[in-house]
């Protein structure tokens, strides 16, 4: 008899385990709290030794750009403001270092709870990688590059 009662309960576990980690996803996806706009501001960040300051801003099409508007290091070795050099849309090359955007047309995914969908340009090296940035349970960004199959990720700290 108690091998009956055993297997008749079974099914009833599985739902319950079920229900649980439903509800669970359900409050750690509400405890996020994600909103499209959490990402605009003035950000902070560092890579490779560099600290730096990017202004992110909503565009008039619901999409994101980030400008650089600050960097520690901004001069060269004869004193003068550091330019695009790498950049490698010849005309972009004149750019000042505090100047250069970054990326443009980032939108936020709803489904993947983060932003997506552009390319972010990396002044260091002069090329560009397919972003994706999403919010930390801290409140930093996790700015991610990838290039094929190769990913970078920095965290930028919201300034303003």
């Amino acid at each position: 008899m108690d091998g009956v009662f055993y297997k008749k309960r079974q099914p009833m576990r599985r739902i319950l385990t079920t229900l649980i980690a439903i509800v669970l996803t359900t409050m750690y996806a509400m405890a996020q709290n994600i909103s499209a706009d959490d990402i605009v501001g003035t950000w902070s960040g560092t890579q490779n030794g560099d600290n730096y300051r990017v202004k992110v801003t909503k565009q008039g099409d619901g999409t994101y750009q980030a400008q650089m508007v600050w960097l520690e290091n901004d001069k060269d070795s004869d004193g003068k403001k550091r330019l695009d050099s790498k950049n490698p849309d010849k005309k972009l090359r004149n750019v000042p270092c505090d100047r250069i955007v970054i990326f443009s047309g980032l939108k936020y995914n709803t489904d993947k709870r983060h932003w997506d969908g552009t390319k972010i340009y990396d002044p260091q090296r002069g090329m560009k990688a397919q972003l994706t940035v999403s919010k930390e349970k801290d409140g930093r960004m996790r700015v991610k590059g990838s290039l094929l199959g190769i990913s970078e990720s920095v965290y930028w700290s919201r300034v303003k």
